[in-house]
């Protein structure tokens, strides 16, 4: 089996729980390290998925590994090679895919309810889920590129995620650990205290508060997300 390969943009956002499962799971993958430099791949089907994770830039700005990563992206639309966007991720599947990405009205950072559409594909790929306390952190949101069909929603982000066939895009962080949670709420104190008083933002210690509460059913959403992914991979 061909590995999937996980981009990662900053080194506080790498794979976590994702990683948790492909290994659980003998399932072979490796990281490529945006943030360090690392060469991005020109072929999507060189992989049997690719995955991206979050970052704090903006699909929007003038970054060169941005000019790349766009192409792949379509690359592996083209071929069926299918795809996982965490956040950032989805939003950069969005914009190549011919989605826009722009302000979201409020930062959402912290934990918060998500509900799950009442679609056929959104019971596909959630199963009895029918709405969680997701993890956020982000200030951007995208729009459905064409043919997307909506999964998630919340009420400060309507469009929390969304399917086209195999590949998956998520505005929420489904992909979270307690030291991802953590590490987070250190670099991300200025934003934190920044927009402190936000209906849609947690104190550092709110969130950490509870971790041990929502991360166990937030880890078992993922293991559904992730495990519908996999049956989309090439063997």
């Amino acid at each position: 089996m061909k590995p999937i390969a996980i981009f990662r943009h900053s080194p506080s956002e790498g794979a976590g729980y994702f990683a948790e499962f492909l290994n659980q799971h003998t399932i072979p993958w490796e990281m490529i390290r945006i943030d360090e430099g690392d060469t991005v791949p020109r072929n999507a089907r060189d992989f049997s998925g690719l995955v991206f994770m979050g970052g704090p830039m903006s699909v929007n700005d003038d970054l060169p590994w941005i000019l790349f990563v766009l192409p792949l992206i379509r690359d592996a639309f083209a071929h069926d090679v299918p795809m996982l966007g965490h956040c950032l991720g989805g939003q950069l599947i969005t914009k190549a895919l011919g989605g826009v990405v722009s302000k979201n009205p409020v930062k959402e950072l912290g934990w918060g309810k998500v509900d799950v559409a009442d679609n056929p594909a959104a019971r596909e790929w959630f199963g009895d889920f029918r709405s969680f306390d997701s993890f956020h952190w982000h200030g951007e949101t995208f729009s459905l590129p064409p043919g997307a069909v909506h999964l998630l929603s919340s009420a400060h982000c309507p469009n929390q995620a969304y399917a086209i066939g195999k590949h998956l895009a998520l505005q929420c962080h489904v992909e979270m650990t307690e030291s991802m949670i953590s590490e987070w709420c250190e670099v991300g104190a200025d934003e934190l205290a920044a927009n402190a008083g936000s209906p849609a933002v947690q104190s550092a210690a709110t969130m950490q508060a509870q971790m041990s509460d929502k991360l166990p059913e937030l880890h078992r959403v993922a293991a559904q997300l992730y495990r519908h992914w996999l049956h989309g991979l090439s063997h």
